[in-house]
């Protein structure tokens, strides 16, 4: 599957100019030269450089993707297994692809796998005091990945390439106090500290990649160990400092945790590299959901996703997580990287939690204002809530329970976008305050998505507390077609038009928040009634749902 092709010469050409594109020393015309030569490689492996779907293939295929985890999951090495028995019930879900956590060593069996240790033990060898991460060992990852490549889902690996934790001893080394309110601000001169910085994974002993770290190898770590200070440490060196091409948040927000990785670093660019085309050979995923982007350099991170892209013979799909609720931000960075990965859209994220928190005070009309779903909706992985934003974690933001059908009704049944599906809000979360999932709410949305939103789509956004769509359905899926109707105050009914094919047809709503029937006049229009506070969604009567659904 990856084995080398004739455009080979011409890969390696784009990857010895990597260097000097992150170091921006490339004048604009050979940019554009390395781009060019980059897009003709991918052209001859027949392999996209952008994201391998089209608005057509998203309205088509109505696959969703599903975050396969949240934070409180129990470690019970069994995860893997979880995935395999779960493939079939996925494909009913309409699951096309799988977003799995971070599946190499972290500091501990118990680490959600953001505090990324070792990227080449995928749960293969006796570090940080187990053989198998929390989600289980290296066999039961890869055969997790078969039996959902079996059943035609995808698998999108999560990857954190910012940051490395759990090393293996401390350094010396020159470092200067870094304001934590604005990363511009130097409080110290130069002196001598002592930090986490030395990566040598003794239990793997060069299997894979003989590459050990240093502190030369990142940019800042977050204590003193000879003093006992926590802090922000940037570290001293030839050429070293923070990124200028990061969020510019706190001044610069190149900085987040642990010993941050110096991504314009040469043989740290050559390395992640090197992981990167190991980990997509070895593993065989469909994708990354790359980690905490805002915080590494946006010209390695674009360098990086293309590089990966060459390397694979198949398309690849990649999202960031870019957190930011500054839509022209997020568009901005889309462009810098030239397209190559597609964001989440956390400005509508935070339009539902403000919908949630303001009730009936909230103008459903804005709902999808300043989202990045009205601006590149190619671009755009839409999400309700996710690991981060759930309770009791870093980006708290949870939309509230009788929120979330509305939500997800947004970006499950209308025409754009990439949803994603959190495992939190369908299955539930653990830990010591546990949250029941919404299973039974979901499952009518997911069947009315798979089965029946396709076709032209027609908003009636006129009221402030009740606002509602239709997707018309399509010739190429029978009794296709969904109405959708919301509040967040009270009662009401809207006006909506499913088009003359669908004229005379009965509908009923799939969520049983409305019962009985609603005929269509002879142009296919209809006033559709909501309960208050409540959404419902309309379908044929004879459309191809699971009996189970059908509640008239």
């Amino acid at each position: 599957m990856f084995e080398d092709k004739n455009n080979v010469e011409a890969v390696q050409q784009v990857a010895e100019r990597l260097h000097e594109e992150v170091w921006d020393i490339l004048p604009e015309h050979e940019k554009d030269a390395v781009y060019d030569l980059a897009l003709e490689a991918a052209q001859e492996k027949n392999v996209p450089l952008e994201n391998p779907f089209s608005m057509e293939d998203l309205h088509n295929r109505n696959m969703i993707m599903l975050q396969g985890f949240e934070w409180y999951l129990e470690s019970s090495g069994n995860y893997y297994d979880w995935l395999s028995k779960n493939a079939r019930e996925f494909v009913k879900m309409g699951v096309g692809g799988v977003w799995i956590p971070p599946c190499y060593k972290a500091t501990s069996v118990d680490d959600v796998g953001y505090g990324a240790y070792d990227l080449y033990d995928l749960g293969e060898f006796n570090q940080k005091g187990t053989v198998r991460t929390k989600y289980g060992t290296k066999s039961q990852l890869k055969r997790a990945i078969s039996v959902l490549h079996r059943h035609n889902i995808q698998v999108y690996a999560d990857v954190v390439l910012n940051h490395k934790a759990g090393a293996d001893n401390t350094e010396t080394f020159k470092a200067v106090k870094i304001n934590p309110k604005n990363r511009l601000i130097q409080e110290s001169e130069p002196y001598d500290i002592q930090g986490w910085t030395s990566f040598t994974f003794p239990g793997r002993k060069g299997k894979y990649s003989d590459f050990t770290w240093n502190f030369e190898h990142f940019t800042a770590v977050d204590s003193d160990v000879k003093t006992g200070e926590n802090g922000i440490f940037r570290i001293i060196g030839e050429h070293k400092n923070f990124s200028p091409n990061v969020s510019k948040d706190l001044g610069n927000y190149d900085y987040l945790m642990f010993a941050d990785v110096d991504c314009r670093n040469k043989e740290v660019m050559d390395e992640l590299i090197k992981w990167g085309e190991w980990f997509l050979k070895e593993t065989d995923v469909d994708g990354m959901r790359m980690d905490a982007i805002k915080h590494i350099d946006s010209a390695f991170m674009g360098a990086f996703v293309r590089q990966m892209r060459l390397f694979s013979d198949k398309p690849l799909y990649f999202v960031g997580e870019y957190w930011s609720r500054d839509t022209k931000e997020l568009a901005d960075y889309i462009e810098s990287t030239r397209d190559v990965l597609a964001l989440f859209d956390v400005p509508l994220h935070f339009n539902f939690y403000k919908a949630s928190q303001e009730g009936s005070a909230y103008d459903l009309r804005t709902i999808l204002d300043g989202s990045l779903l009205n601006l590149d909706p190619i671009n755009t992985a839409t999400f309700v809530d996710n690991h981060d934003s759930q309770p009791g974690q870093s980006l708290f933001s949870f939309v509230d329970r009788w929120f979330k059908p509305h939500a997800y009704s947004i970006i499950l049944l209308r025409q754009d976008g990439y949803p994603c599906l959190f495992y939190g809000d369908y299955y539930g979360i653990g830990g010591e305050h546990p949250i029941e999932g919404m299973k039974q709410e979901l499952d009518p949305l997911l069947a009315a998505r798979k089965h029946c939103a396709y076709g032209e789509q027609v908003d009636n956004f006129k009221s402030p507390n009740l606002i509602g769509w239709t997707r018309q359905g399509d010739s190429k899926h029978y009794g296709s077609g969904v109405a959708v109707v919301m509040s967040n105050a009270s009662s009401g009914a809207l006006e909506l038009n499913l088009g003359k094919h669908n004229a005379n047809k009965l509908f009923f709503d799939i969520t049983g928040n409305t019962k009985g029937s609603i005929k269509l006049n002879s142009e296919g229009v209809a006033h559709f009634p909501c309960a208050p506070g409540k959404l419902s969604v309309f379908i044929r009567q004879d459309a191809p749902v699971p009996r189970k659904f059908k509640v008239f």
